[in-house]
């Protein structure tokens, strides 16, 4: 053992490791060690060993090793990572992040390799404390990295997300080493929705984060148009969320109503280890249910593949555990994009998006890389959802009894600085009213505390609902007289629950998809009275419905009349209609004619869209809104000429650009 070389060791345990004989490859490492503890590199087999007890999960054994590879040798920098993971793993995961902050506290100079394990150590803090709810120490952690590097995509992605949680205004706040222009550059597409009504910025957006983090992979298939011909279609559900989650409470109904004599239901679960009542529902009710959590895209593509599924929906998009990259590798003929991310992908593989008449009104398909088509209500519903049979009291939700209970039960990343200004108008013009809103337990409740306060409201009026299971969240709607609705990303699934329970919604619509569902909803549910045109209008209705007590009844015995058979909760109804949109989608692609994506210029658009004040796109008239970009697209022709395209380079855009003498390029097509 002592005559084995280094070279020698790690080539043998490979190839024990590989043969699945990871005991021995450990036992291995260990007596090498011991023959040779005074070698110069036995730090480095102390820190395979310690992987090696890893993945075995002997976690104690492997903290021990890492710990003697950082004694043996300071300065060596992997063992530090792999402790804290061992750390985390083993349930010490305040330890973990102590080991991580003092590997950075350690590296002060950015040099070589020491900027990756830094930016390593940074990120693996983030992740455990943003796990654990401690968000501004998560925020800290991210901030640091990002002083290190603003161009990092996924650390930008969650610092950003973890401003708005914490309601922290303004999100987009640069400092002396991140630009503003960066931060825009590097925000998700689901806080882009919650930041700024601006459709064109998400498509740009999507298409950004589909060509440089999702690439281009080799697709598993390539398929000519099939002969026409009459047999069962199979349509396979991509989903993390087909669980106890608002997508899967939404969705189970509608798998059940599938029609088993035309189609069979394959359902790819990409989440969470855990099964709970609503997957085992969800289980029952599909022909094939497979769990593709943990296994690569290429297998989970080749298994789709082998399948055979025709039409394979993405009920994920860019949302937390999607599978994006087995779309792009195109497993099935046609890809749809539905329900569970507000927006378009962008990507040149999803083919179609499925949406309804208010969410995407006709004239604004130009917003969408894929082709519109379209539900008398987007949004399924779960009929058969279990309501707590028990109704609290307001005192045990901490509200006081007489007063008028406005309440928003939505994620508090849905707040903006605008909408909560709006809700205290309203709370300041209602004396004896409260806002009720979904605790976030992270700090932003009272961030919005102090807001009251400064704009003159008592903060003892801002009361805030703590988590519960999903039967008693429903049975506490009951509770509050009005629900008001975020812009720009409203009420969905949380809406539902609010017109289901009786409890009416006021929303004002924006021209994006997040912030037009709500407006479908109520309009779906019979009452579409609830929708507003402006801001005043919003703030004005909320006042009266609290003022006419009568008004507020006739909405709510509307909604108890329609509840059984409107639109929206008559999942058959959507069951058959969604089977049509099927059966056309693979009557297009049978003739040749499955949609291509448009994704020309969307480079340009990002562009621009980066250098705007996208935060204030929901004052401006639509007319203002396409003004404001097609006068920045006119400047960029004017220096390089721009291709024309279906989107704002033609028209009344067309037109102006003639004017400005930029004619030639932008014509349409």
């Amino acid at each position: 053992m002592r005559q084995m070389s280094i070279v020698d060791l790690f080539a043998a345990t490979g190839q024990l490791q590989q043969a699945g004989q990871k005991a021995m490859a450990n036992e291995l490492y260990k007596h090498w060690i011991a023959h040779n503890p005074d070698n110069p590199l036995v730090h480095a087999v102390y820190f395979n060993h310690g992987v090696g007890l890893t993945d075995v999960r002997d976690l104690a054994g492997a903290i021990n090793v890492f710990r003697e590879a950082i004694r043996l040798k300071p300065d060596f920098l992997p063992p530090y990572i792999n402790l804290g993971r061992a750390l985390e793993d083993s349930g010490q995961g305040g330890r973990a992040v102590q080991q991580w902050m003092a590997l950075c506290q350690r590296l002060p100079d950015i040099v070589g390799e020491t900027v990756g394990h830094k930016l390593i150590a940074f990120h693996q803090s983030a992740r455990v404390l943003e796990a654990g709810n401690f968000d501004a120490a998560a925020e800290d952690a991210l901030r640091q990295s990002l002083d290190i590097d603003c161009n990092q995509v996924e650390a930008t992605q969650h610092y950003i997300s973890l401003r708005q949680r914490q309601c922290k205004w303004p999100v987009i706040a640069p400092w002396e080493r991140v630009s503003r222009k960066a931060l825009l550059k590097g925000i998700s597409s689901l806080s882009l929705s919650n930041l700024a009504d601006d459709p064109m910025f998400q498509l740009a957006k999507a298409y950004q984060y589909a060509k440089h983090q999702i690439g281009m992979p080799k697709p598993v298939q390539h398929l000519p148009a099939p002969k026409a011909e009459k047999r069962k279609l199979r349509i396979g559900y991509v989903s993390s969320d087909l669980r106890e989650h608002a997508v899967g409470f939404a969705m189970t109904d509608v798998i059940e109503q599938h029609d088993r004599e035309n189609f069979e239901i394959y359902a790819y679960y990409c989440g969470i280890s855990r099964t709970d009542a609503t997957q085992q529902r969800t289980m029952k009710s599909v022909d094939q249910w497979f769990d593709i959590n943990g296994i690569d895209d290429d297998t989970a593509a080749a298994k789709i593949k082998a399948d055979g599924i025709d039409i394979l929906i993405d009920l994920n998009g860019y949302t937390k555990d999607a599978r994006t990259k087995v779309f792009a590798r195109r497993p099935a003929p046609i890809n749809v994009n539905w329900f569970g991310f507000p927006g378009t992908m962008g990507t040149p593989y999803h083919h179609y998006i499925i949406a309804d008449e208010t969410i995407i009104p006709k004239g604004q398909e130009k917003y969408y890389s894929e082709k519109v088509v379209r539900l008398p209500c987007y949004q399924p519903n779960d009929r058969k959802r279990v309501v707590s049979q028990r109704k609290p009291t307001r005192a045990e939700a901490g509200l006081p009894e007489s007063a008028f209970v406005y309440c928003s039960l939505n994620g508090s990343q849905k707040i903006t600085p605008r909408t909560f200004q709006r809700w205290m108008a309203i709370l300041g013009r209602v004396p004896n009213s409260v806002l009720w809103l979904l605790s976030a337990g992270n700090g932003a409740d009272d961030v919005l505390k102090k807001a009251a306060q400064d704009m003159g409201i008592d903060p003892a009026r801002i009361v805030f609902a703590a988590k519960m299971a999903n039967p008693d969240h429903l049975a506490r709607y009951q509770l509050a007289d009005l629900f008001l609705d975020n812009l720009p990303y409203g009420a969905h699934t949380t809406g539902a629950d609010s017109l289901w329970m009786n409890v009416p919604i006021l929303t004002l619509p924006g021209r994006s998809f997040a912030a037009r569902v709500c407006a479908s909803l109520v309009r779906a549910a019979g009452v579409p009275e609830m929708e507003c045109s402006s801001a005043e209008e919003y703030i004005d209705r909320a006042v009266e419905y609290a003022m006419n007590s009568e008004k507020l009844k006739a909405v709510k015995a509307k909604l108890a009349a329609n509840r059984d058979t409107c639109t929206l909760f008559d999942t058959p109804k959507l069951a058959r209609n969604l089977e049509e949109l099927y059966r056309d989608m693979w009557a297009e692609y049978q003739r040749g004619e499955l949609p291509k994506p448009n994704l020309r210029n969307l480079d340009i658009y990002h562009d621009i869209a980066v250098e705007l004040e996208v935060e204030n796109m929901d004052l401006l008239s639509d007319e203002e809104y396409e003004a404001l970009y097609f006068e920045k697209l006119a400047e960029r022709h004017a220096s390089y000429p721009i291709e024309a395209d279906v989107r704002m380079l033609d028209g009344e855009g067309t037109e102006r650009a003639r004017s400005e003498e930029h004619t030639s390029e932008l014509q349409s097509h």
